[in-house]
C-alpha cells in the first residue's frame, strides 16, 4: 500500500515514525522536543500554547521525513484540554497533564452528581484533576470570562488534526480520546453534553467521534489523516496487544490495562472505562505507588540508583524473609486508601538486612501491580499474558518476580515509539479501507513487537505464597479495601 506515518506529540516533545504500509517495518524517524518557555521551577507547566506542539512537529518533520507519506495518523497526551472560541481560536492556553489546580473542581463535579457511583454509571469514570471535565468545572469557577466564550472542546490530538486538515469546519476525534473526557461513555458510545453543561455552566460544541478505521479527511495537499487517538490507545495498538494482553506500565505510579469485549461500569470507580484503537474497550486500573517505591528504597537505602537496588535485592530470596512492605507512600487509588501510608510489616532480627528491605520494596509494588490486575480478572477479564513496559521493566529484580506475581507470562517489548508506531498503524489501516483493500473492521497485521518472553513456570507456586503474604498485611492492615 505505500508508506504511512505516525506521529506521537507527547507532554515533551514529538516523535514521528515512517512505516511500510504492508509490515510496519519503521523506515526512518524524527523527532523534536517542544519548545517551552520557562515553567517555574523548572517542571512542565499546566498551561501549554499549542501553537508549541505546531512548531516542534514542523521540527520533527524536517529534512525531507515525510517524502512519499500517504497518509498519516496522529498520536498525542490524553487530558489536554484545548478551549476553542466559534471563529477556531484558542481562548487560553491548553490545559495539560494532572492539573494539581483541579482537585477541589474534581470533588465539587462528584458532589454534584450525586457521587462516585453516578459518575462510573454516567461515563464509566469518575473524575480526577486531570480529566477535561474536571478543567472545565476549573475554568468556569476561577476564569469564568474565559468559560464563556469556549465554544469547541478539543483534545490535544483533536486539535492538531484539525490543524493538519487546514482548520475546516468539521472537528473530529475518536473513541479512544473521547473515553477519556469524562463526558463521552465508551458503554453507549454517546456524549452527555448535560455533564459539559454541568461544568463548564453552558453547552459547547463537541467533535464528531469517528470510528477506528475512519479517516478525519485529506490534508489540502491530498496527504489522508486518520482519525487519531490518545497516547494510551495507540501504545496499546502499536504493541499489537488483543483478547488475553493486559499491559503493566512502571512510573512513578502504576497503571493496568487490558483488551476487553465490553465496557466495564466499575460503581468503585477504580476501573477507568476506556475505548481502544481498534473498536474494543480498554479498562484501566491505576496505581499511585510503583517505581516510587523503589525511589524511596534506594534513598532509605543510600544507594546510587536502581540497578543497585535490583542487585541488592537478587541476594535475598523470594519473600525476604517474611519482611512485606505495603508501597501506599502516596496513599493509593487502587484500593481507595487516599489518606494512608506505606507500612513495613514483618521485622523480625533476621529479616533487617539490607537486601531484604530492597527485595520487599520489588514485591510490594509488584504485589501492589497485581492487586489491580486482579480487580480487572474480578470483572472477567481474560490475562494470559502481561506485557510490562517501563525502564524499571529492565531491571533483573523486577524480571525475577513479576511472572510468578503476576501468574503469567511476561512480555517485555524493546523499547520503541509505541505511541507512534501504533498511530502509523491507524494511518494504514485507514488508507487501505479508502483504496478498498482492507477490510474497515481487521486492522492491518503488522510485526509484533520484538520482545524477551519470562515463564513463571516452577517459580509460580512460590509467587502465589508471596503474594499471598502480601494480601494477608494488606488485609490485616486495612481490613475490607477492596470490598468498601
Amino acid at each position: 500500500m505505500g508508506i504511512v506515518a505516525g506521529l506521537d506529540s507527547s507532554p515533551d516533545f514529538t516523535r514521528i515514525v515512517v512505516c511500510d504500509a504492508d509490515t510496519g517495518a519503521v523506515l526512518r524517524q524524527g523527532y523534536a522536543p517542544h519548545p517551552v518557555e520557562g515553567a517555574e521551577g523548572g517542571g512542565r507547566p499546566s498551561d501549554v500554547d499549542p501553537q508549541a506542539w505546531l512548531l516542534s512537529l514542523g521540527e520533527a518533520a524536517g529534512g525531507g521525513l515525510l517524502e512519499g507519506v500517504q497518509a498519516i495518523g496522529v498520536s498525542a497526551q490524553q487530558n489536554a484540554l484545548v478551549p476553542v472560541d466559534a471563529q477556531g481560536n484558542t481562548v487560553r492556553p491548553a490545559l495539560v497533564g494532572g492539573d494539581k489546580r483541579a482537585q477541589v473542581a474534581a470533588a465539587d463535579l462528584v458532589d454534584a452528581l450525586g457521587g462516585r457511583e453516578a459518575w462510573a454509571q454516567a461515563v464509566g469514570c469518575v473524575p480526577q484533576a486531570a480529566h477535561p471535565v474536571t478543567k472545565l468545572r476549573w475554568l468556569a469557577k476561577t476564569e469564568p470570562e474565559v468559560a464563556l466564550r469556549t465554544g469547541v472542546l478539543l483534545q490535544a490530538h483533536d486539535w492538531l488534526v484539525w490543524q493538519l486538515l487546514g482548520r475546516p469546519v468539521r472537528r473530529t476525534t475518536d473513541r479512544g480520546g473521547a473515553s477519556g473526557t469524562g463526558y463521552w461513555s465508551a458503554a453507549t458510545g454517546t456524549y452527555r453534553p448535560d455533564l459539559v453543561e454541568l461544568a463548564l455552566g453552558h453547552q459547547a460544541m463537541l467533535p464528531d467521534v469517528l470510528g477506528p478505521s475512519d479517516a478525519a479527511g485529506t490534508t489540502p495537499e491530498g496527504l489522508l489523516i486518520s482519525a487519531g487517538t490518545g497516547e494510551t490507545m495507540a501504545a496499546a495498538f502499536g504493541l499489537g496487544i488483543g483478547l488475553g494482553d493486559a499491559v503493566v506500565s512502571l512510573g512513578a505510579s502504576g497503571s493496568v490495562m487490558a483488551v476487553h469485549p465490553e465496557a466495564l461500569i466499575d460503581s468503585s470507580g477504580m476501573i477507568t472505562s476506556l475505548a481502544d484503537a481498534t473498536g474494543m474497550h480498554l479498562p484501566v486500573v491505576t496505581t499511585l505507588n510503583a517505581v516510587r517505591a523503589l525511589r524511596g528504597a534506594v534513598d532509605l537505602l543510600g544507594l546510587p540508583d536502581l540497578e543497585s537496588l535490583s542487585d541488592l535485592a537478587m541476594k535475598s530470596t523470594p519473600g525476604s524473609h517474611g519482611l512485606v512492605m505495603l508501597p501506599y507512600l502516596e496513599g493509593e487509588r487502587t484500593p481507595n486508601l487516599p489518606h494512608t501510608a506505606g507500612t513495613l510489616a514483618g521485622l523480625r532480627r533476621e529479616s533487617m538486612r539490607p537486601e531484604h528491605l530492597a527485595r520487599a520494596a520489588f514485591e510490594g509494588m509488584l504485589c501492589g501491580l497485581a492487586d489491580a490486575l486482579d480487580v480487572l480478572r474480578g470483572r472477567g477479564v481474560e490475562v494470559q499474558r502481561v506485557f510490562l513496559l517501563g525502564a524499571a521493566a529492565e531491571l533483573t529484580a523486577v524480571q525475577a518476580a513479576a511472572p510468578a506475581l503476576f501468574g503469567a507470562q511476561v512480555v517485555v517489548p524493546q523499547p520503541a515509539d509505541y505511541a507512534a508506531i501504533g498511530a502509523a498503524r491507524q494511518a494504514a489501516w485507514a488508507l487501505g479501507v479508502s483504496q478498498g483493500a482492507l477490510d474497515p473492521r481487521l486492522p492491518p497485521v503488522w510485526q509484533g513487537a520484538a520482545a524477551q518472553l519470562l515463564e513463571p513456570g516452577e517459580d509460580l507456586a512460590v509467587g502465589q505464597a508471596v503474594r499471598q503474604q502480601y494480601v494477608s498485611v494488606r488485609e490485616q492492615t486495612h481490613p475490607g479495601a477492596f470490598r468498601a
